[in-house]
């Protein structure tokens, strides 16, 4: 199944993704228990929803398109969003870096989390002119994890996500911390979708890719993280508990707009596009003055 979440931000509501393109809008089928993601994983009802899909039997106003109702990312009310650095080799290298022993963890706010089709605003360039891209295979959490094991962690996935790291490299490298440089408003774009567990046989054999303008910036495949998806998994549960929702982006590959000779940022007018076999293209303008 392909989960989505469309409507305006406070407003977002649940759907699934049909077929013929349209969708599904799951709040007007039971609105009373399909009223967000979370609360849907956190209820165990995605076999519910597969069994209406089948049956096919909903009312016609619950059916809609995404385009017309605008996407939304598709968990907006995300508990917790949990990035990676220098995640693949490629990408250390690049930076003239060792690759890290043990995972290289930052929080990415949820009010930088925007939907499939919105603009990216630049901030004022006084303080952040340096704006770049960063395609990556994102994992939603389906059930709560807490100190499991790495053949138990898998088991805790609802599905995956295109997610788009969207950096300020001029506050990331004046600051020790990479908190504000990852976390402006619009800095999150996410999804189309979730792709459920039960479509991707093996999340670490997947193409990944960002063009800009059409032209390939990032090409390489996930099976090149250096952590993979398990162990992550389970190294946090082992921190803190993870619930329903709670995204883990993780991390990113060469060909960072920052790295490049010479270096690239995006600008006003530009099209971010990443994409990731078998998951879908997340693809978002970039607009100054928002």
């Amino acid at each position: 199944m392909r989960l989505l979440s469309l409507g305006r931000r406070g407003e977002e509501r649940p759907a699934v993704l049909l077929e013929d393109g349209m969708a599904l809008d799951l709040s007007r089928l039971r609105p009373e228990i399909f009223s967000g993601w979370r609360r849907i994983l956190a209820d165990g009802r995605l076999d519910e929803i597969r069994a209406a899909l089948v049956a096919g039997d909903w009312p016609d106003a619950a059916r809609v398109d995404p385009a017309r109702e605008g996407w939304a990312p598709p968990v907006p009310e995300a508990g917790k969003v949990i990035c990676l650095g220098r995640n693949y080799k490629a990408h250390a290298e690049e930076q003239n870096v060792a690759p890290p022993d043990h995972p290289m963890l930052f929080p990415k706010l949820t009010t930088a989390l925007i939907g499939h089709g919105a603009p990216i605003p630049l901030p004022d360039p006084a303080i952040e002119d340096r704006v770049d891209y960063e395609a990556e295979l994102a994992v939603v959490i389906g059930r709560r994890a807490r100190r499991v094991s790495e053949a138990e962690a898998m088991g805790c996935v609802a599905g995956y996500t295109v997610l788009n790291d969207v950096s300020g490299r001029r506050t990331q490298r004046a600051e020790k911390q990479w908190l504000r440089a990852k976390g402006f408003d619009g800095f999150g774009p996410c999804g189309p979708w979730i792709v459920t567990t039960d479509e991707i046989p093996d999340p670490h054999a997947l193409t990944i890719e960002c063009r800009v303008n059409g032209e390939l910036r990032q090409s390489s495949d996930t099976g090149r993280m250096i952590f993979r998806i398990p162990y992550l998994v389970s190294y946090l549960s082992r921190t803190m508990t993870l619930e329903p929702g709670d995204i883990i982006s993780t991390g990113t590959p060469g060909g960072v707009g920052e790295h490049r000779d010479p270096p690239v940022f995006l600008a006003d007018g530009d099209a971010v596009t990443c994409t990731i076999q078998g998951i879908g293209t997340l693809e978002n303008p970039v607009r100054a003055g928002l």
